[in-house]
């Protein structure tokens, strides 16, 4: 008799995925509804999730959970990247370190919900669960 069972384990790829795709459509959002133009620390964020959607897409399609070898690079540097964006941004003697040569500043703030929430904290929420999601994924040895 086969275990119906389900369980956490069994949706953790969809959890993931679900994050990364939420995250995509919300920087979408931001630049081509809004009309939010990126600064540079953005688009380094958006470059390592925008793949994350469809490889982790194509893994949770395939109940792959080998995929946490690729996906965990691009999101621990991801959240590095909006990490140290976030205090770019709420720190102003950071600000000064990096400063960007043109276009837009990457220390303003489109947003500033509740008085923390800015773009690259909700950009740091995604990689940071998406990597902690990665890091429960247990493999099957069978």
């Amino acid at each position: 008799m086969q275990n119906t069972k389900s369980t956490f384990q069994d949706y953790i790829l969809y959890f993931a995925w679900i994050v990364s795709l939420i995250a995509t459509l919300g920087s979408l959002y931001f630049s081509e509804i809004k009309g939010f133009i990126p600064c540079e620390l953005c688009w380094y964020q958006r470059i390592l999730m925008y793949p994350l959607v469809i490889i982790i897409g194509i893994a949770a399609f395939d109940q792959n959970k080998k995929i946490k070898k690729y996906v965990l690079p691009l999101s621990i540097i991801g959240g590095c990247i909006s990490f140290y964006h976030y205090l770019i941004q709420k720190v102003p003697g950071l600000a000064p370190v990096k400063p960007c040569v043109g276009g837009v500043s990457c220390s303003g703030q489109y947003i500033n919900w509740l008085g923390f929430i800015t773009i690259p904290f909700l950009a740091l929420i995604a990689f940071i669960l998406i990597t902690v999601l990665m890091l429960l994924l247990r493999q099957n040895n069978k």
